[in-house]
């Protein structure tokens, strides 16, 4: 007797092919929403920032980071500087670099400051391994003053807010939604990641362009 072979008909075969498709879609479509949840986020950072200064500003009359009053301000750990106030305190500028992890720095100060006047969430306390804020993408966001750290050469405003270890693909992205879709032009611009003074902003296209899979550096004046 001959034995029979059984196998998967054409049409078993089809709706396998089809449930595979399905599945991989679903899985393409996920990570393009998280990933469209990442961009969202990294530009809310750069949205919301400017508005700890203004508010700081207006109830305080003062510049969070440069505060010379910050104790009697917003309160402890926050400290008033001597009198007349030391400079660079009290000058109308966020010293030291954005991503700066020296206690005394301004723009170190700043997260202290904004968060005790209830305008930003996060510890108080410099100590706190989490008081460096993180972005969407686990890499550090910060502040400085364009006249203080010129972060990206050529860049406008008298501010400068920076946030970095985002994917080229993203920072592309944040410059399109945010600024004139050029990293090298604008208020918005893509430096290598550690870029402090006088960075070059790095060009869509060309050489030296914005590899999709390499983290770098994103700034923004205002």
């Amino acid at each position: 007797m001959k034995s029979q072979q059984s196998g998967f008909t054409l049409v078993e075969i089809a709706i396998v092919l089809v449930i595979i498709g399905l599945l991989l879609g679903g899985i393409l479509k996920g990570q393009e929403l998280i990933n469209s949840a990442k961009v969202k986020n990294l530009a809310n950072d750069f949205r919301v920032v400017p508005t700890y200064i203004y508010a700081y500003q207006d109830k305080f009359r003062a510049l969070p980071g440069d505060d010379c009053l910050a104790g009697t301000h917003v309160g402890a750990p926050a400290v008033d500087q001597a009198t007349p106030c030391p400079a660079p305190f009290g000058n109308g500028v966020i010293n030291g670099n954005w991503d700066s992890t020296t206690g005394t720095d301004e723009s170190f100060l700043f997260w202290q400051q904004v968060r005790l006047a209830n305008l930003a969430a996060g510890p108080t306390a410099t100590t706190d391994p989490a008081y460096i804020p993180i972005n969407a993408v686990n890499g550090h966001l910060g502040i400085t003053s364009a006249t203080s750290a010129q972060t990206v050469a050529g860049i406008t405003g008298t501010y400068i807010v920076c946030s970095s270890g985002i994917l080229g693909k993203f920072a592309k992205q944040l410059d399109i939604q945010m600024d004139d879709g050029n990293t090298t032009t604008g208020s918005m611009r893509v430096v290598a990641e550690g870029t402090h003074a006088g960075g070059s902003a790095v060009p869509t296209s060309g050489a030296g362009a914005i590899d999709d899979a390499t983290p770098y550096t994103v700034c923004m004046g205002f």
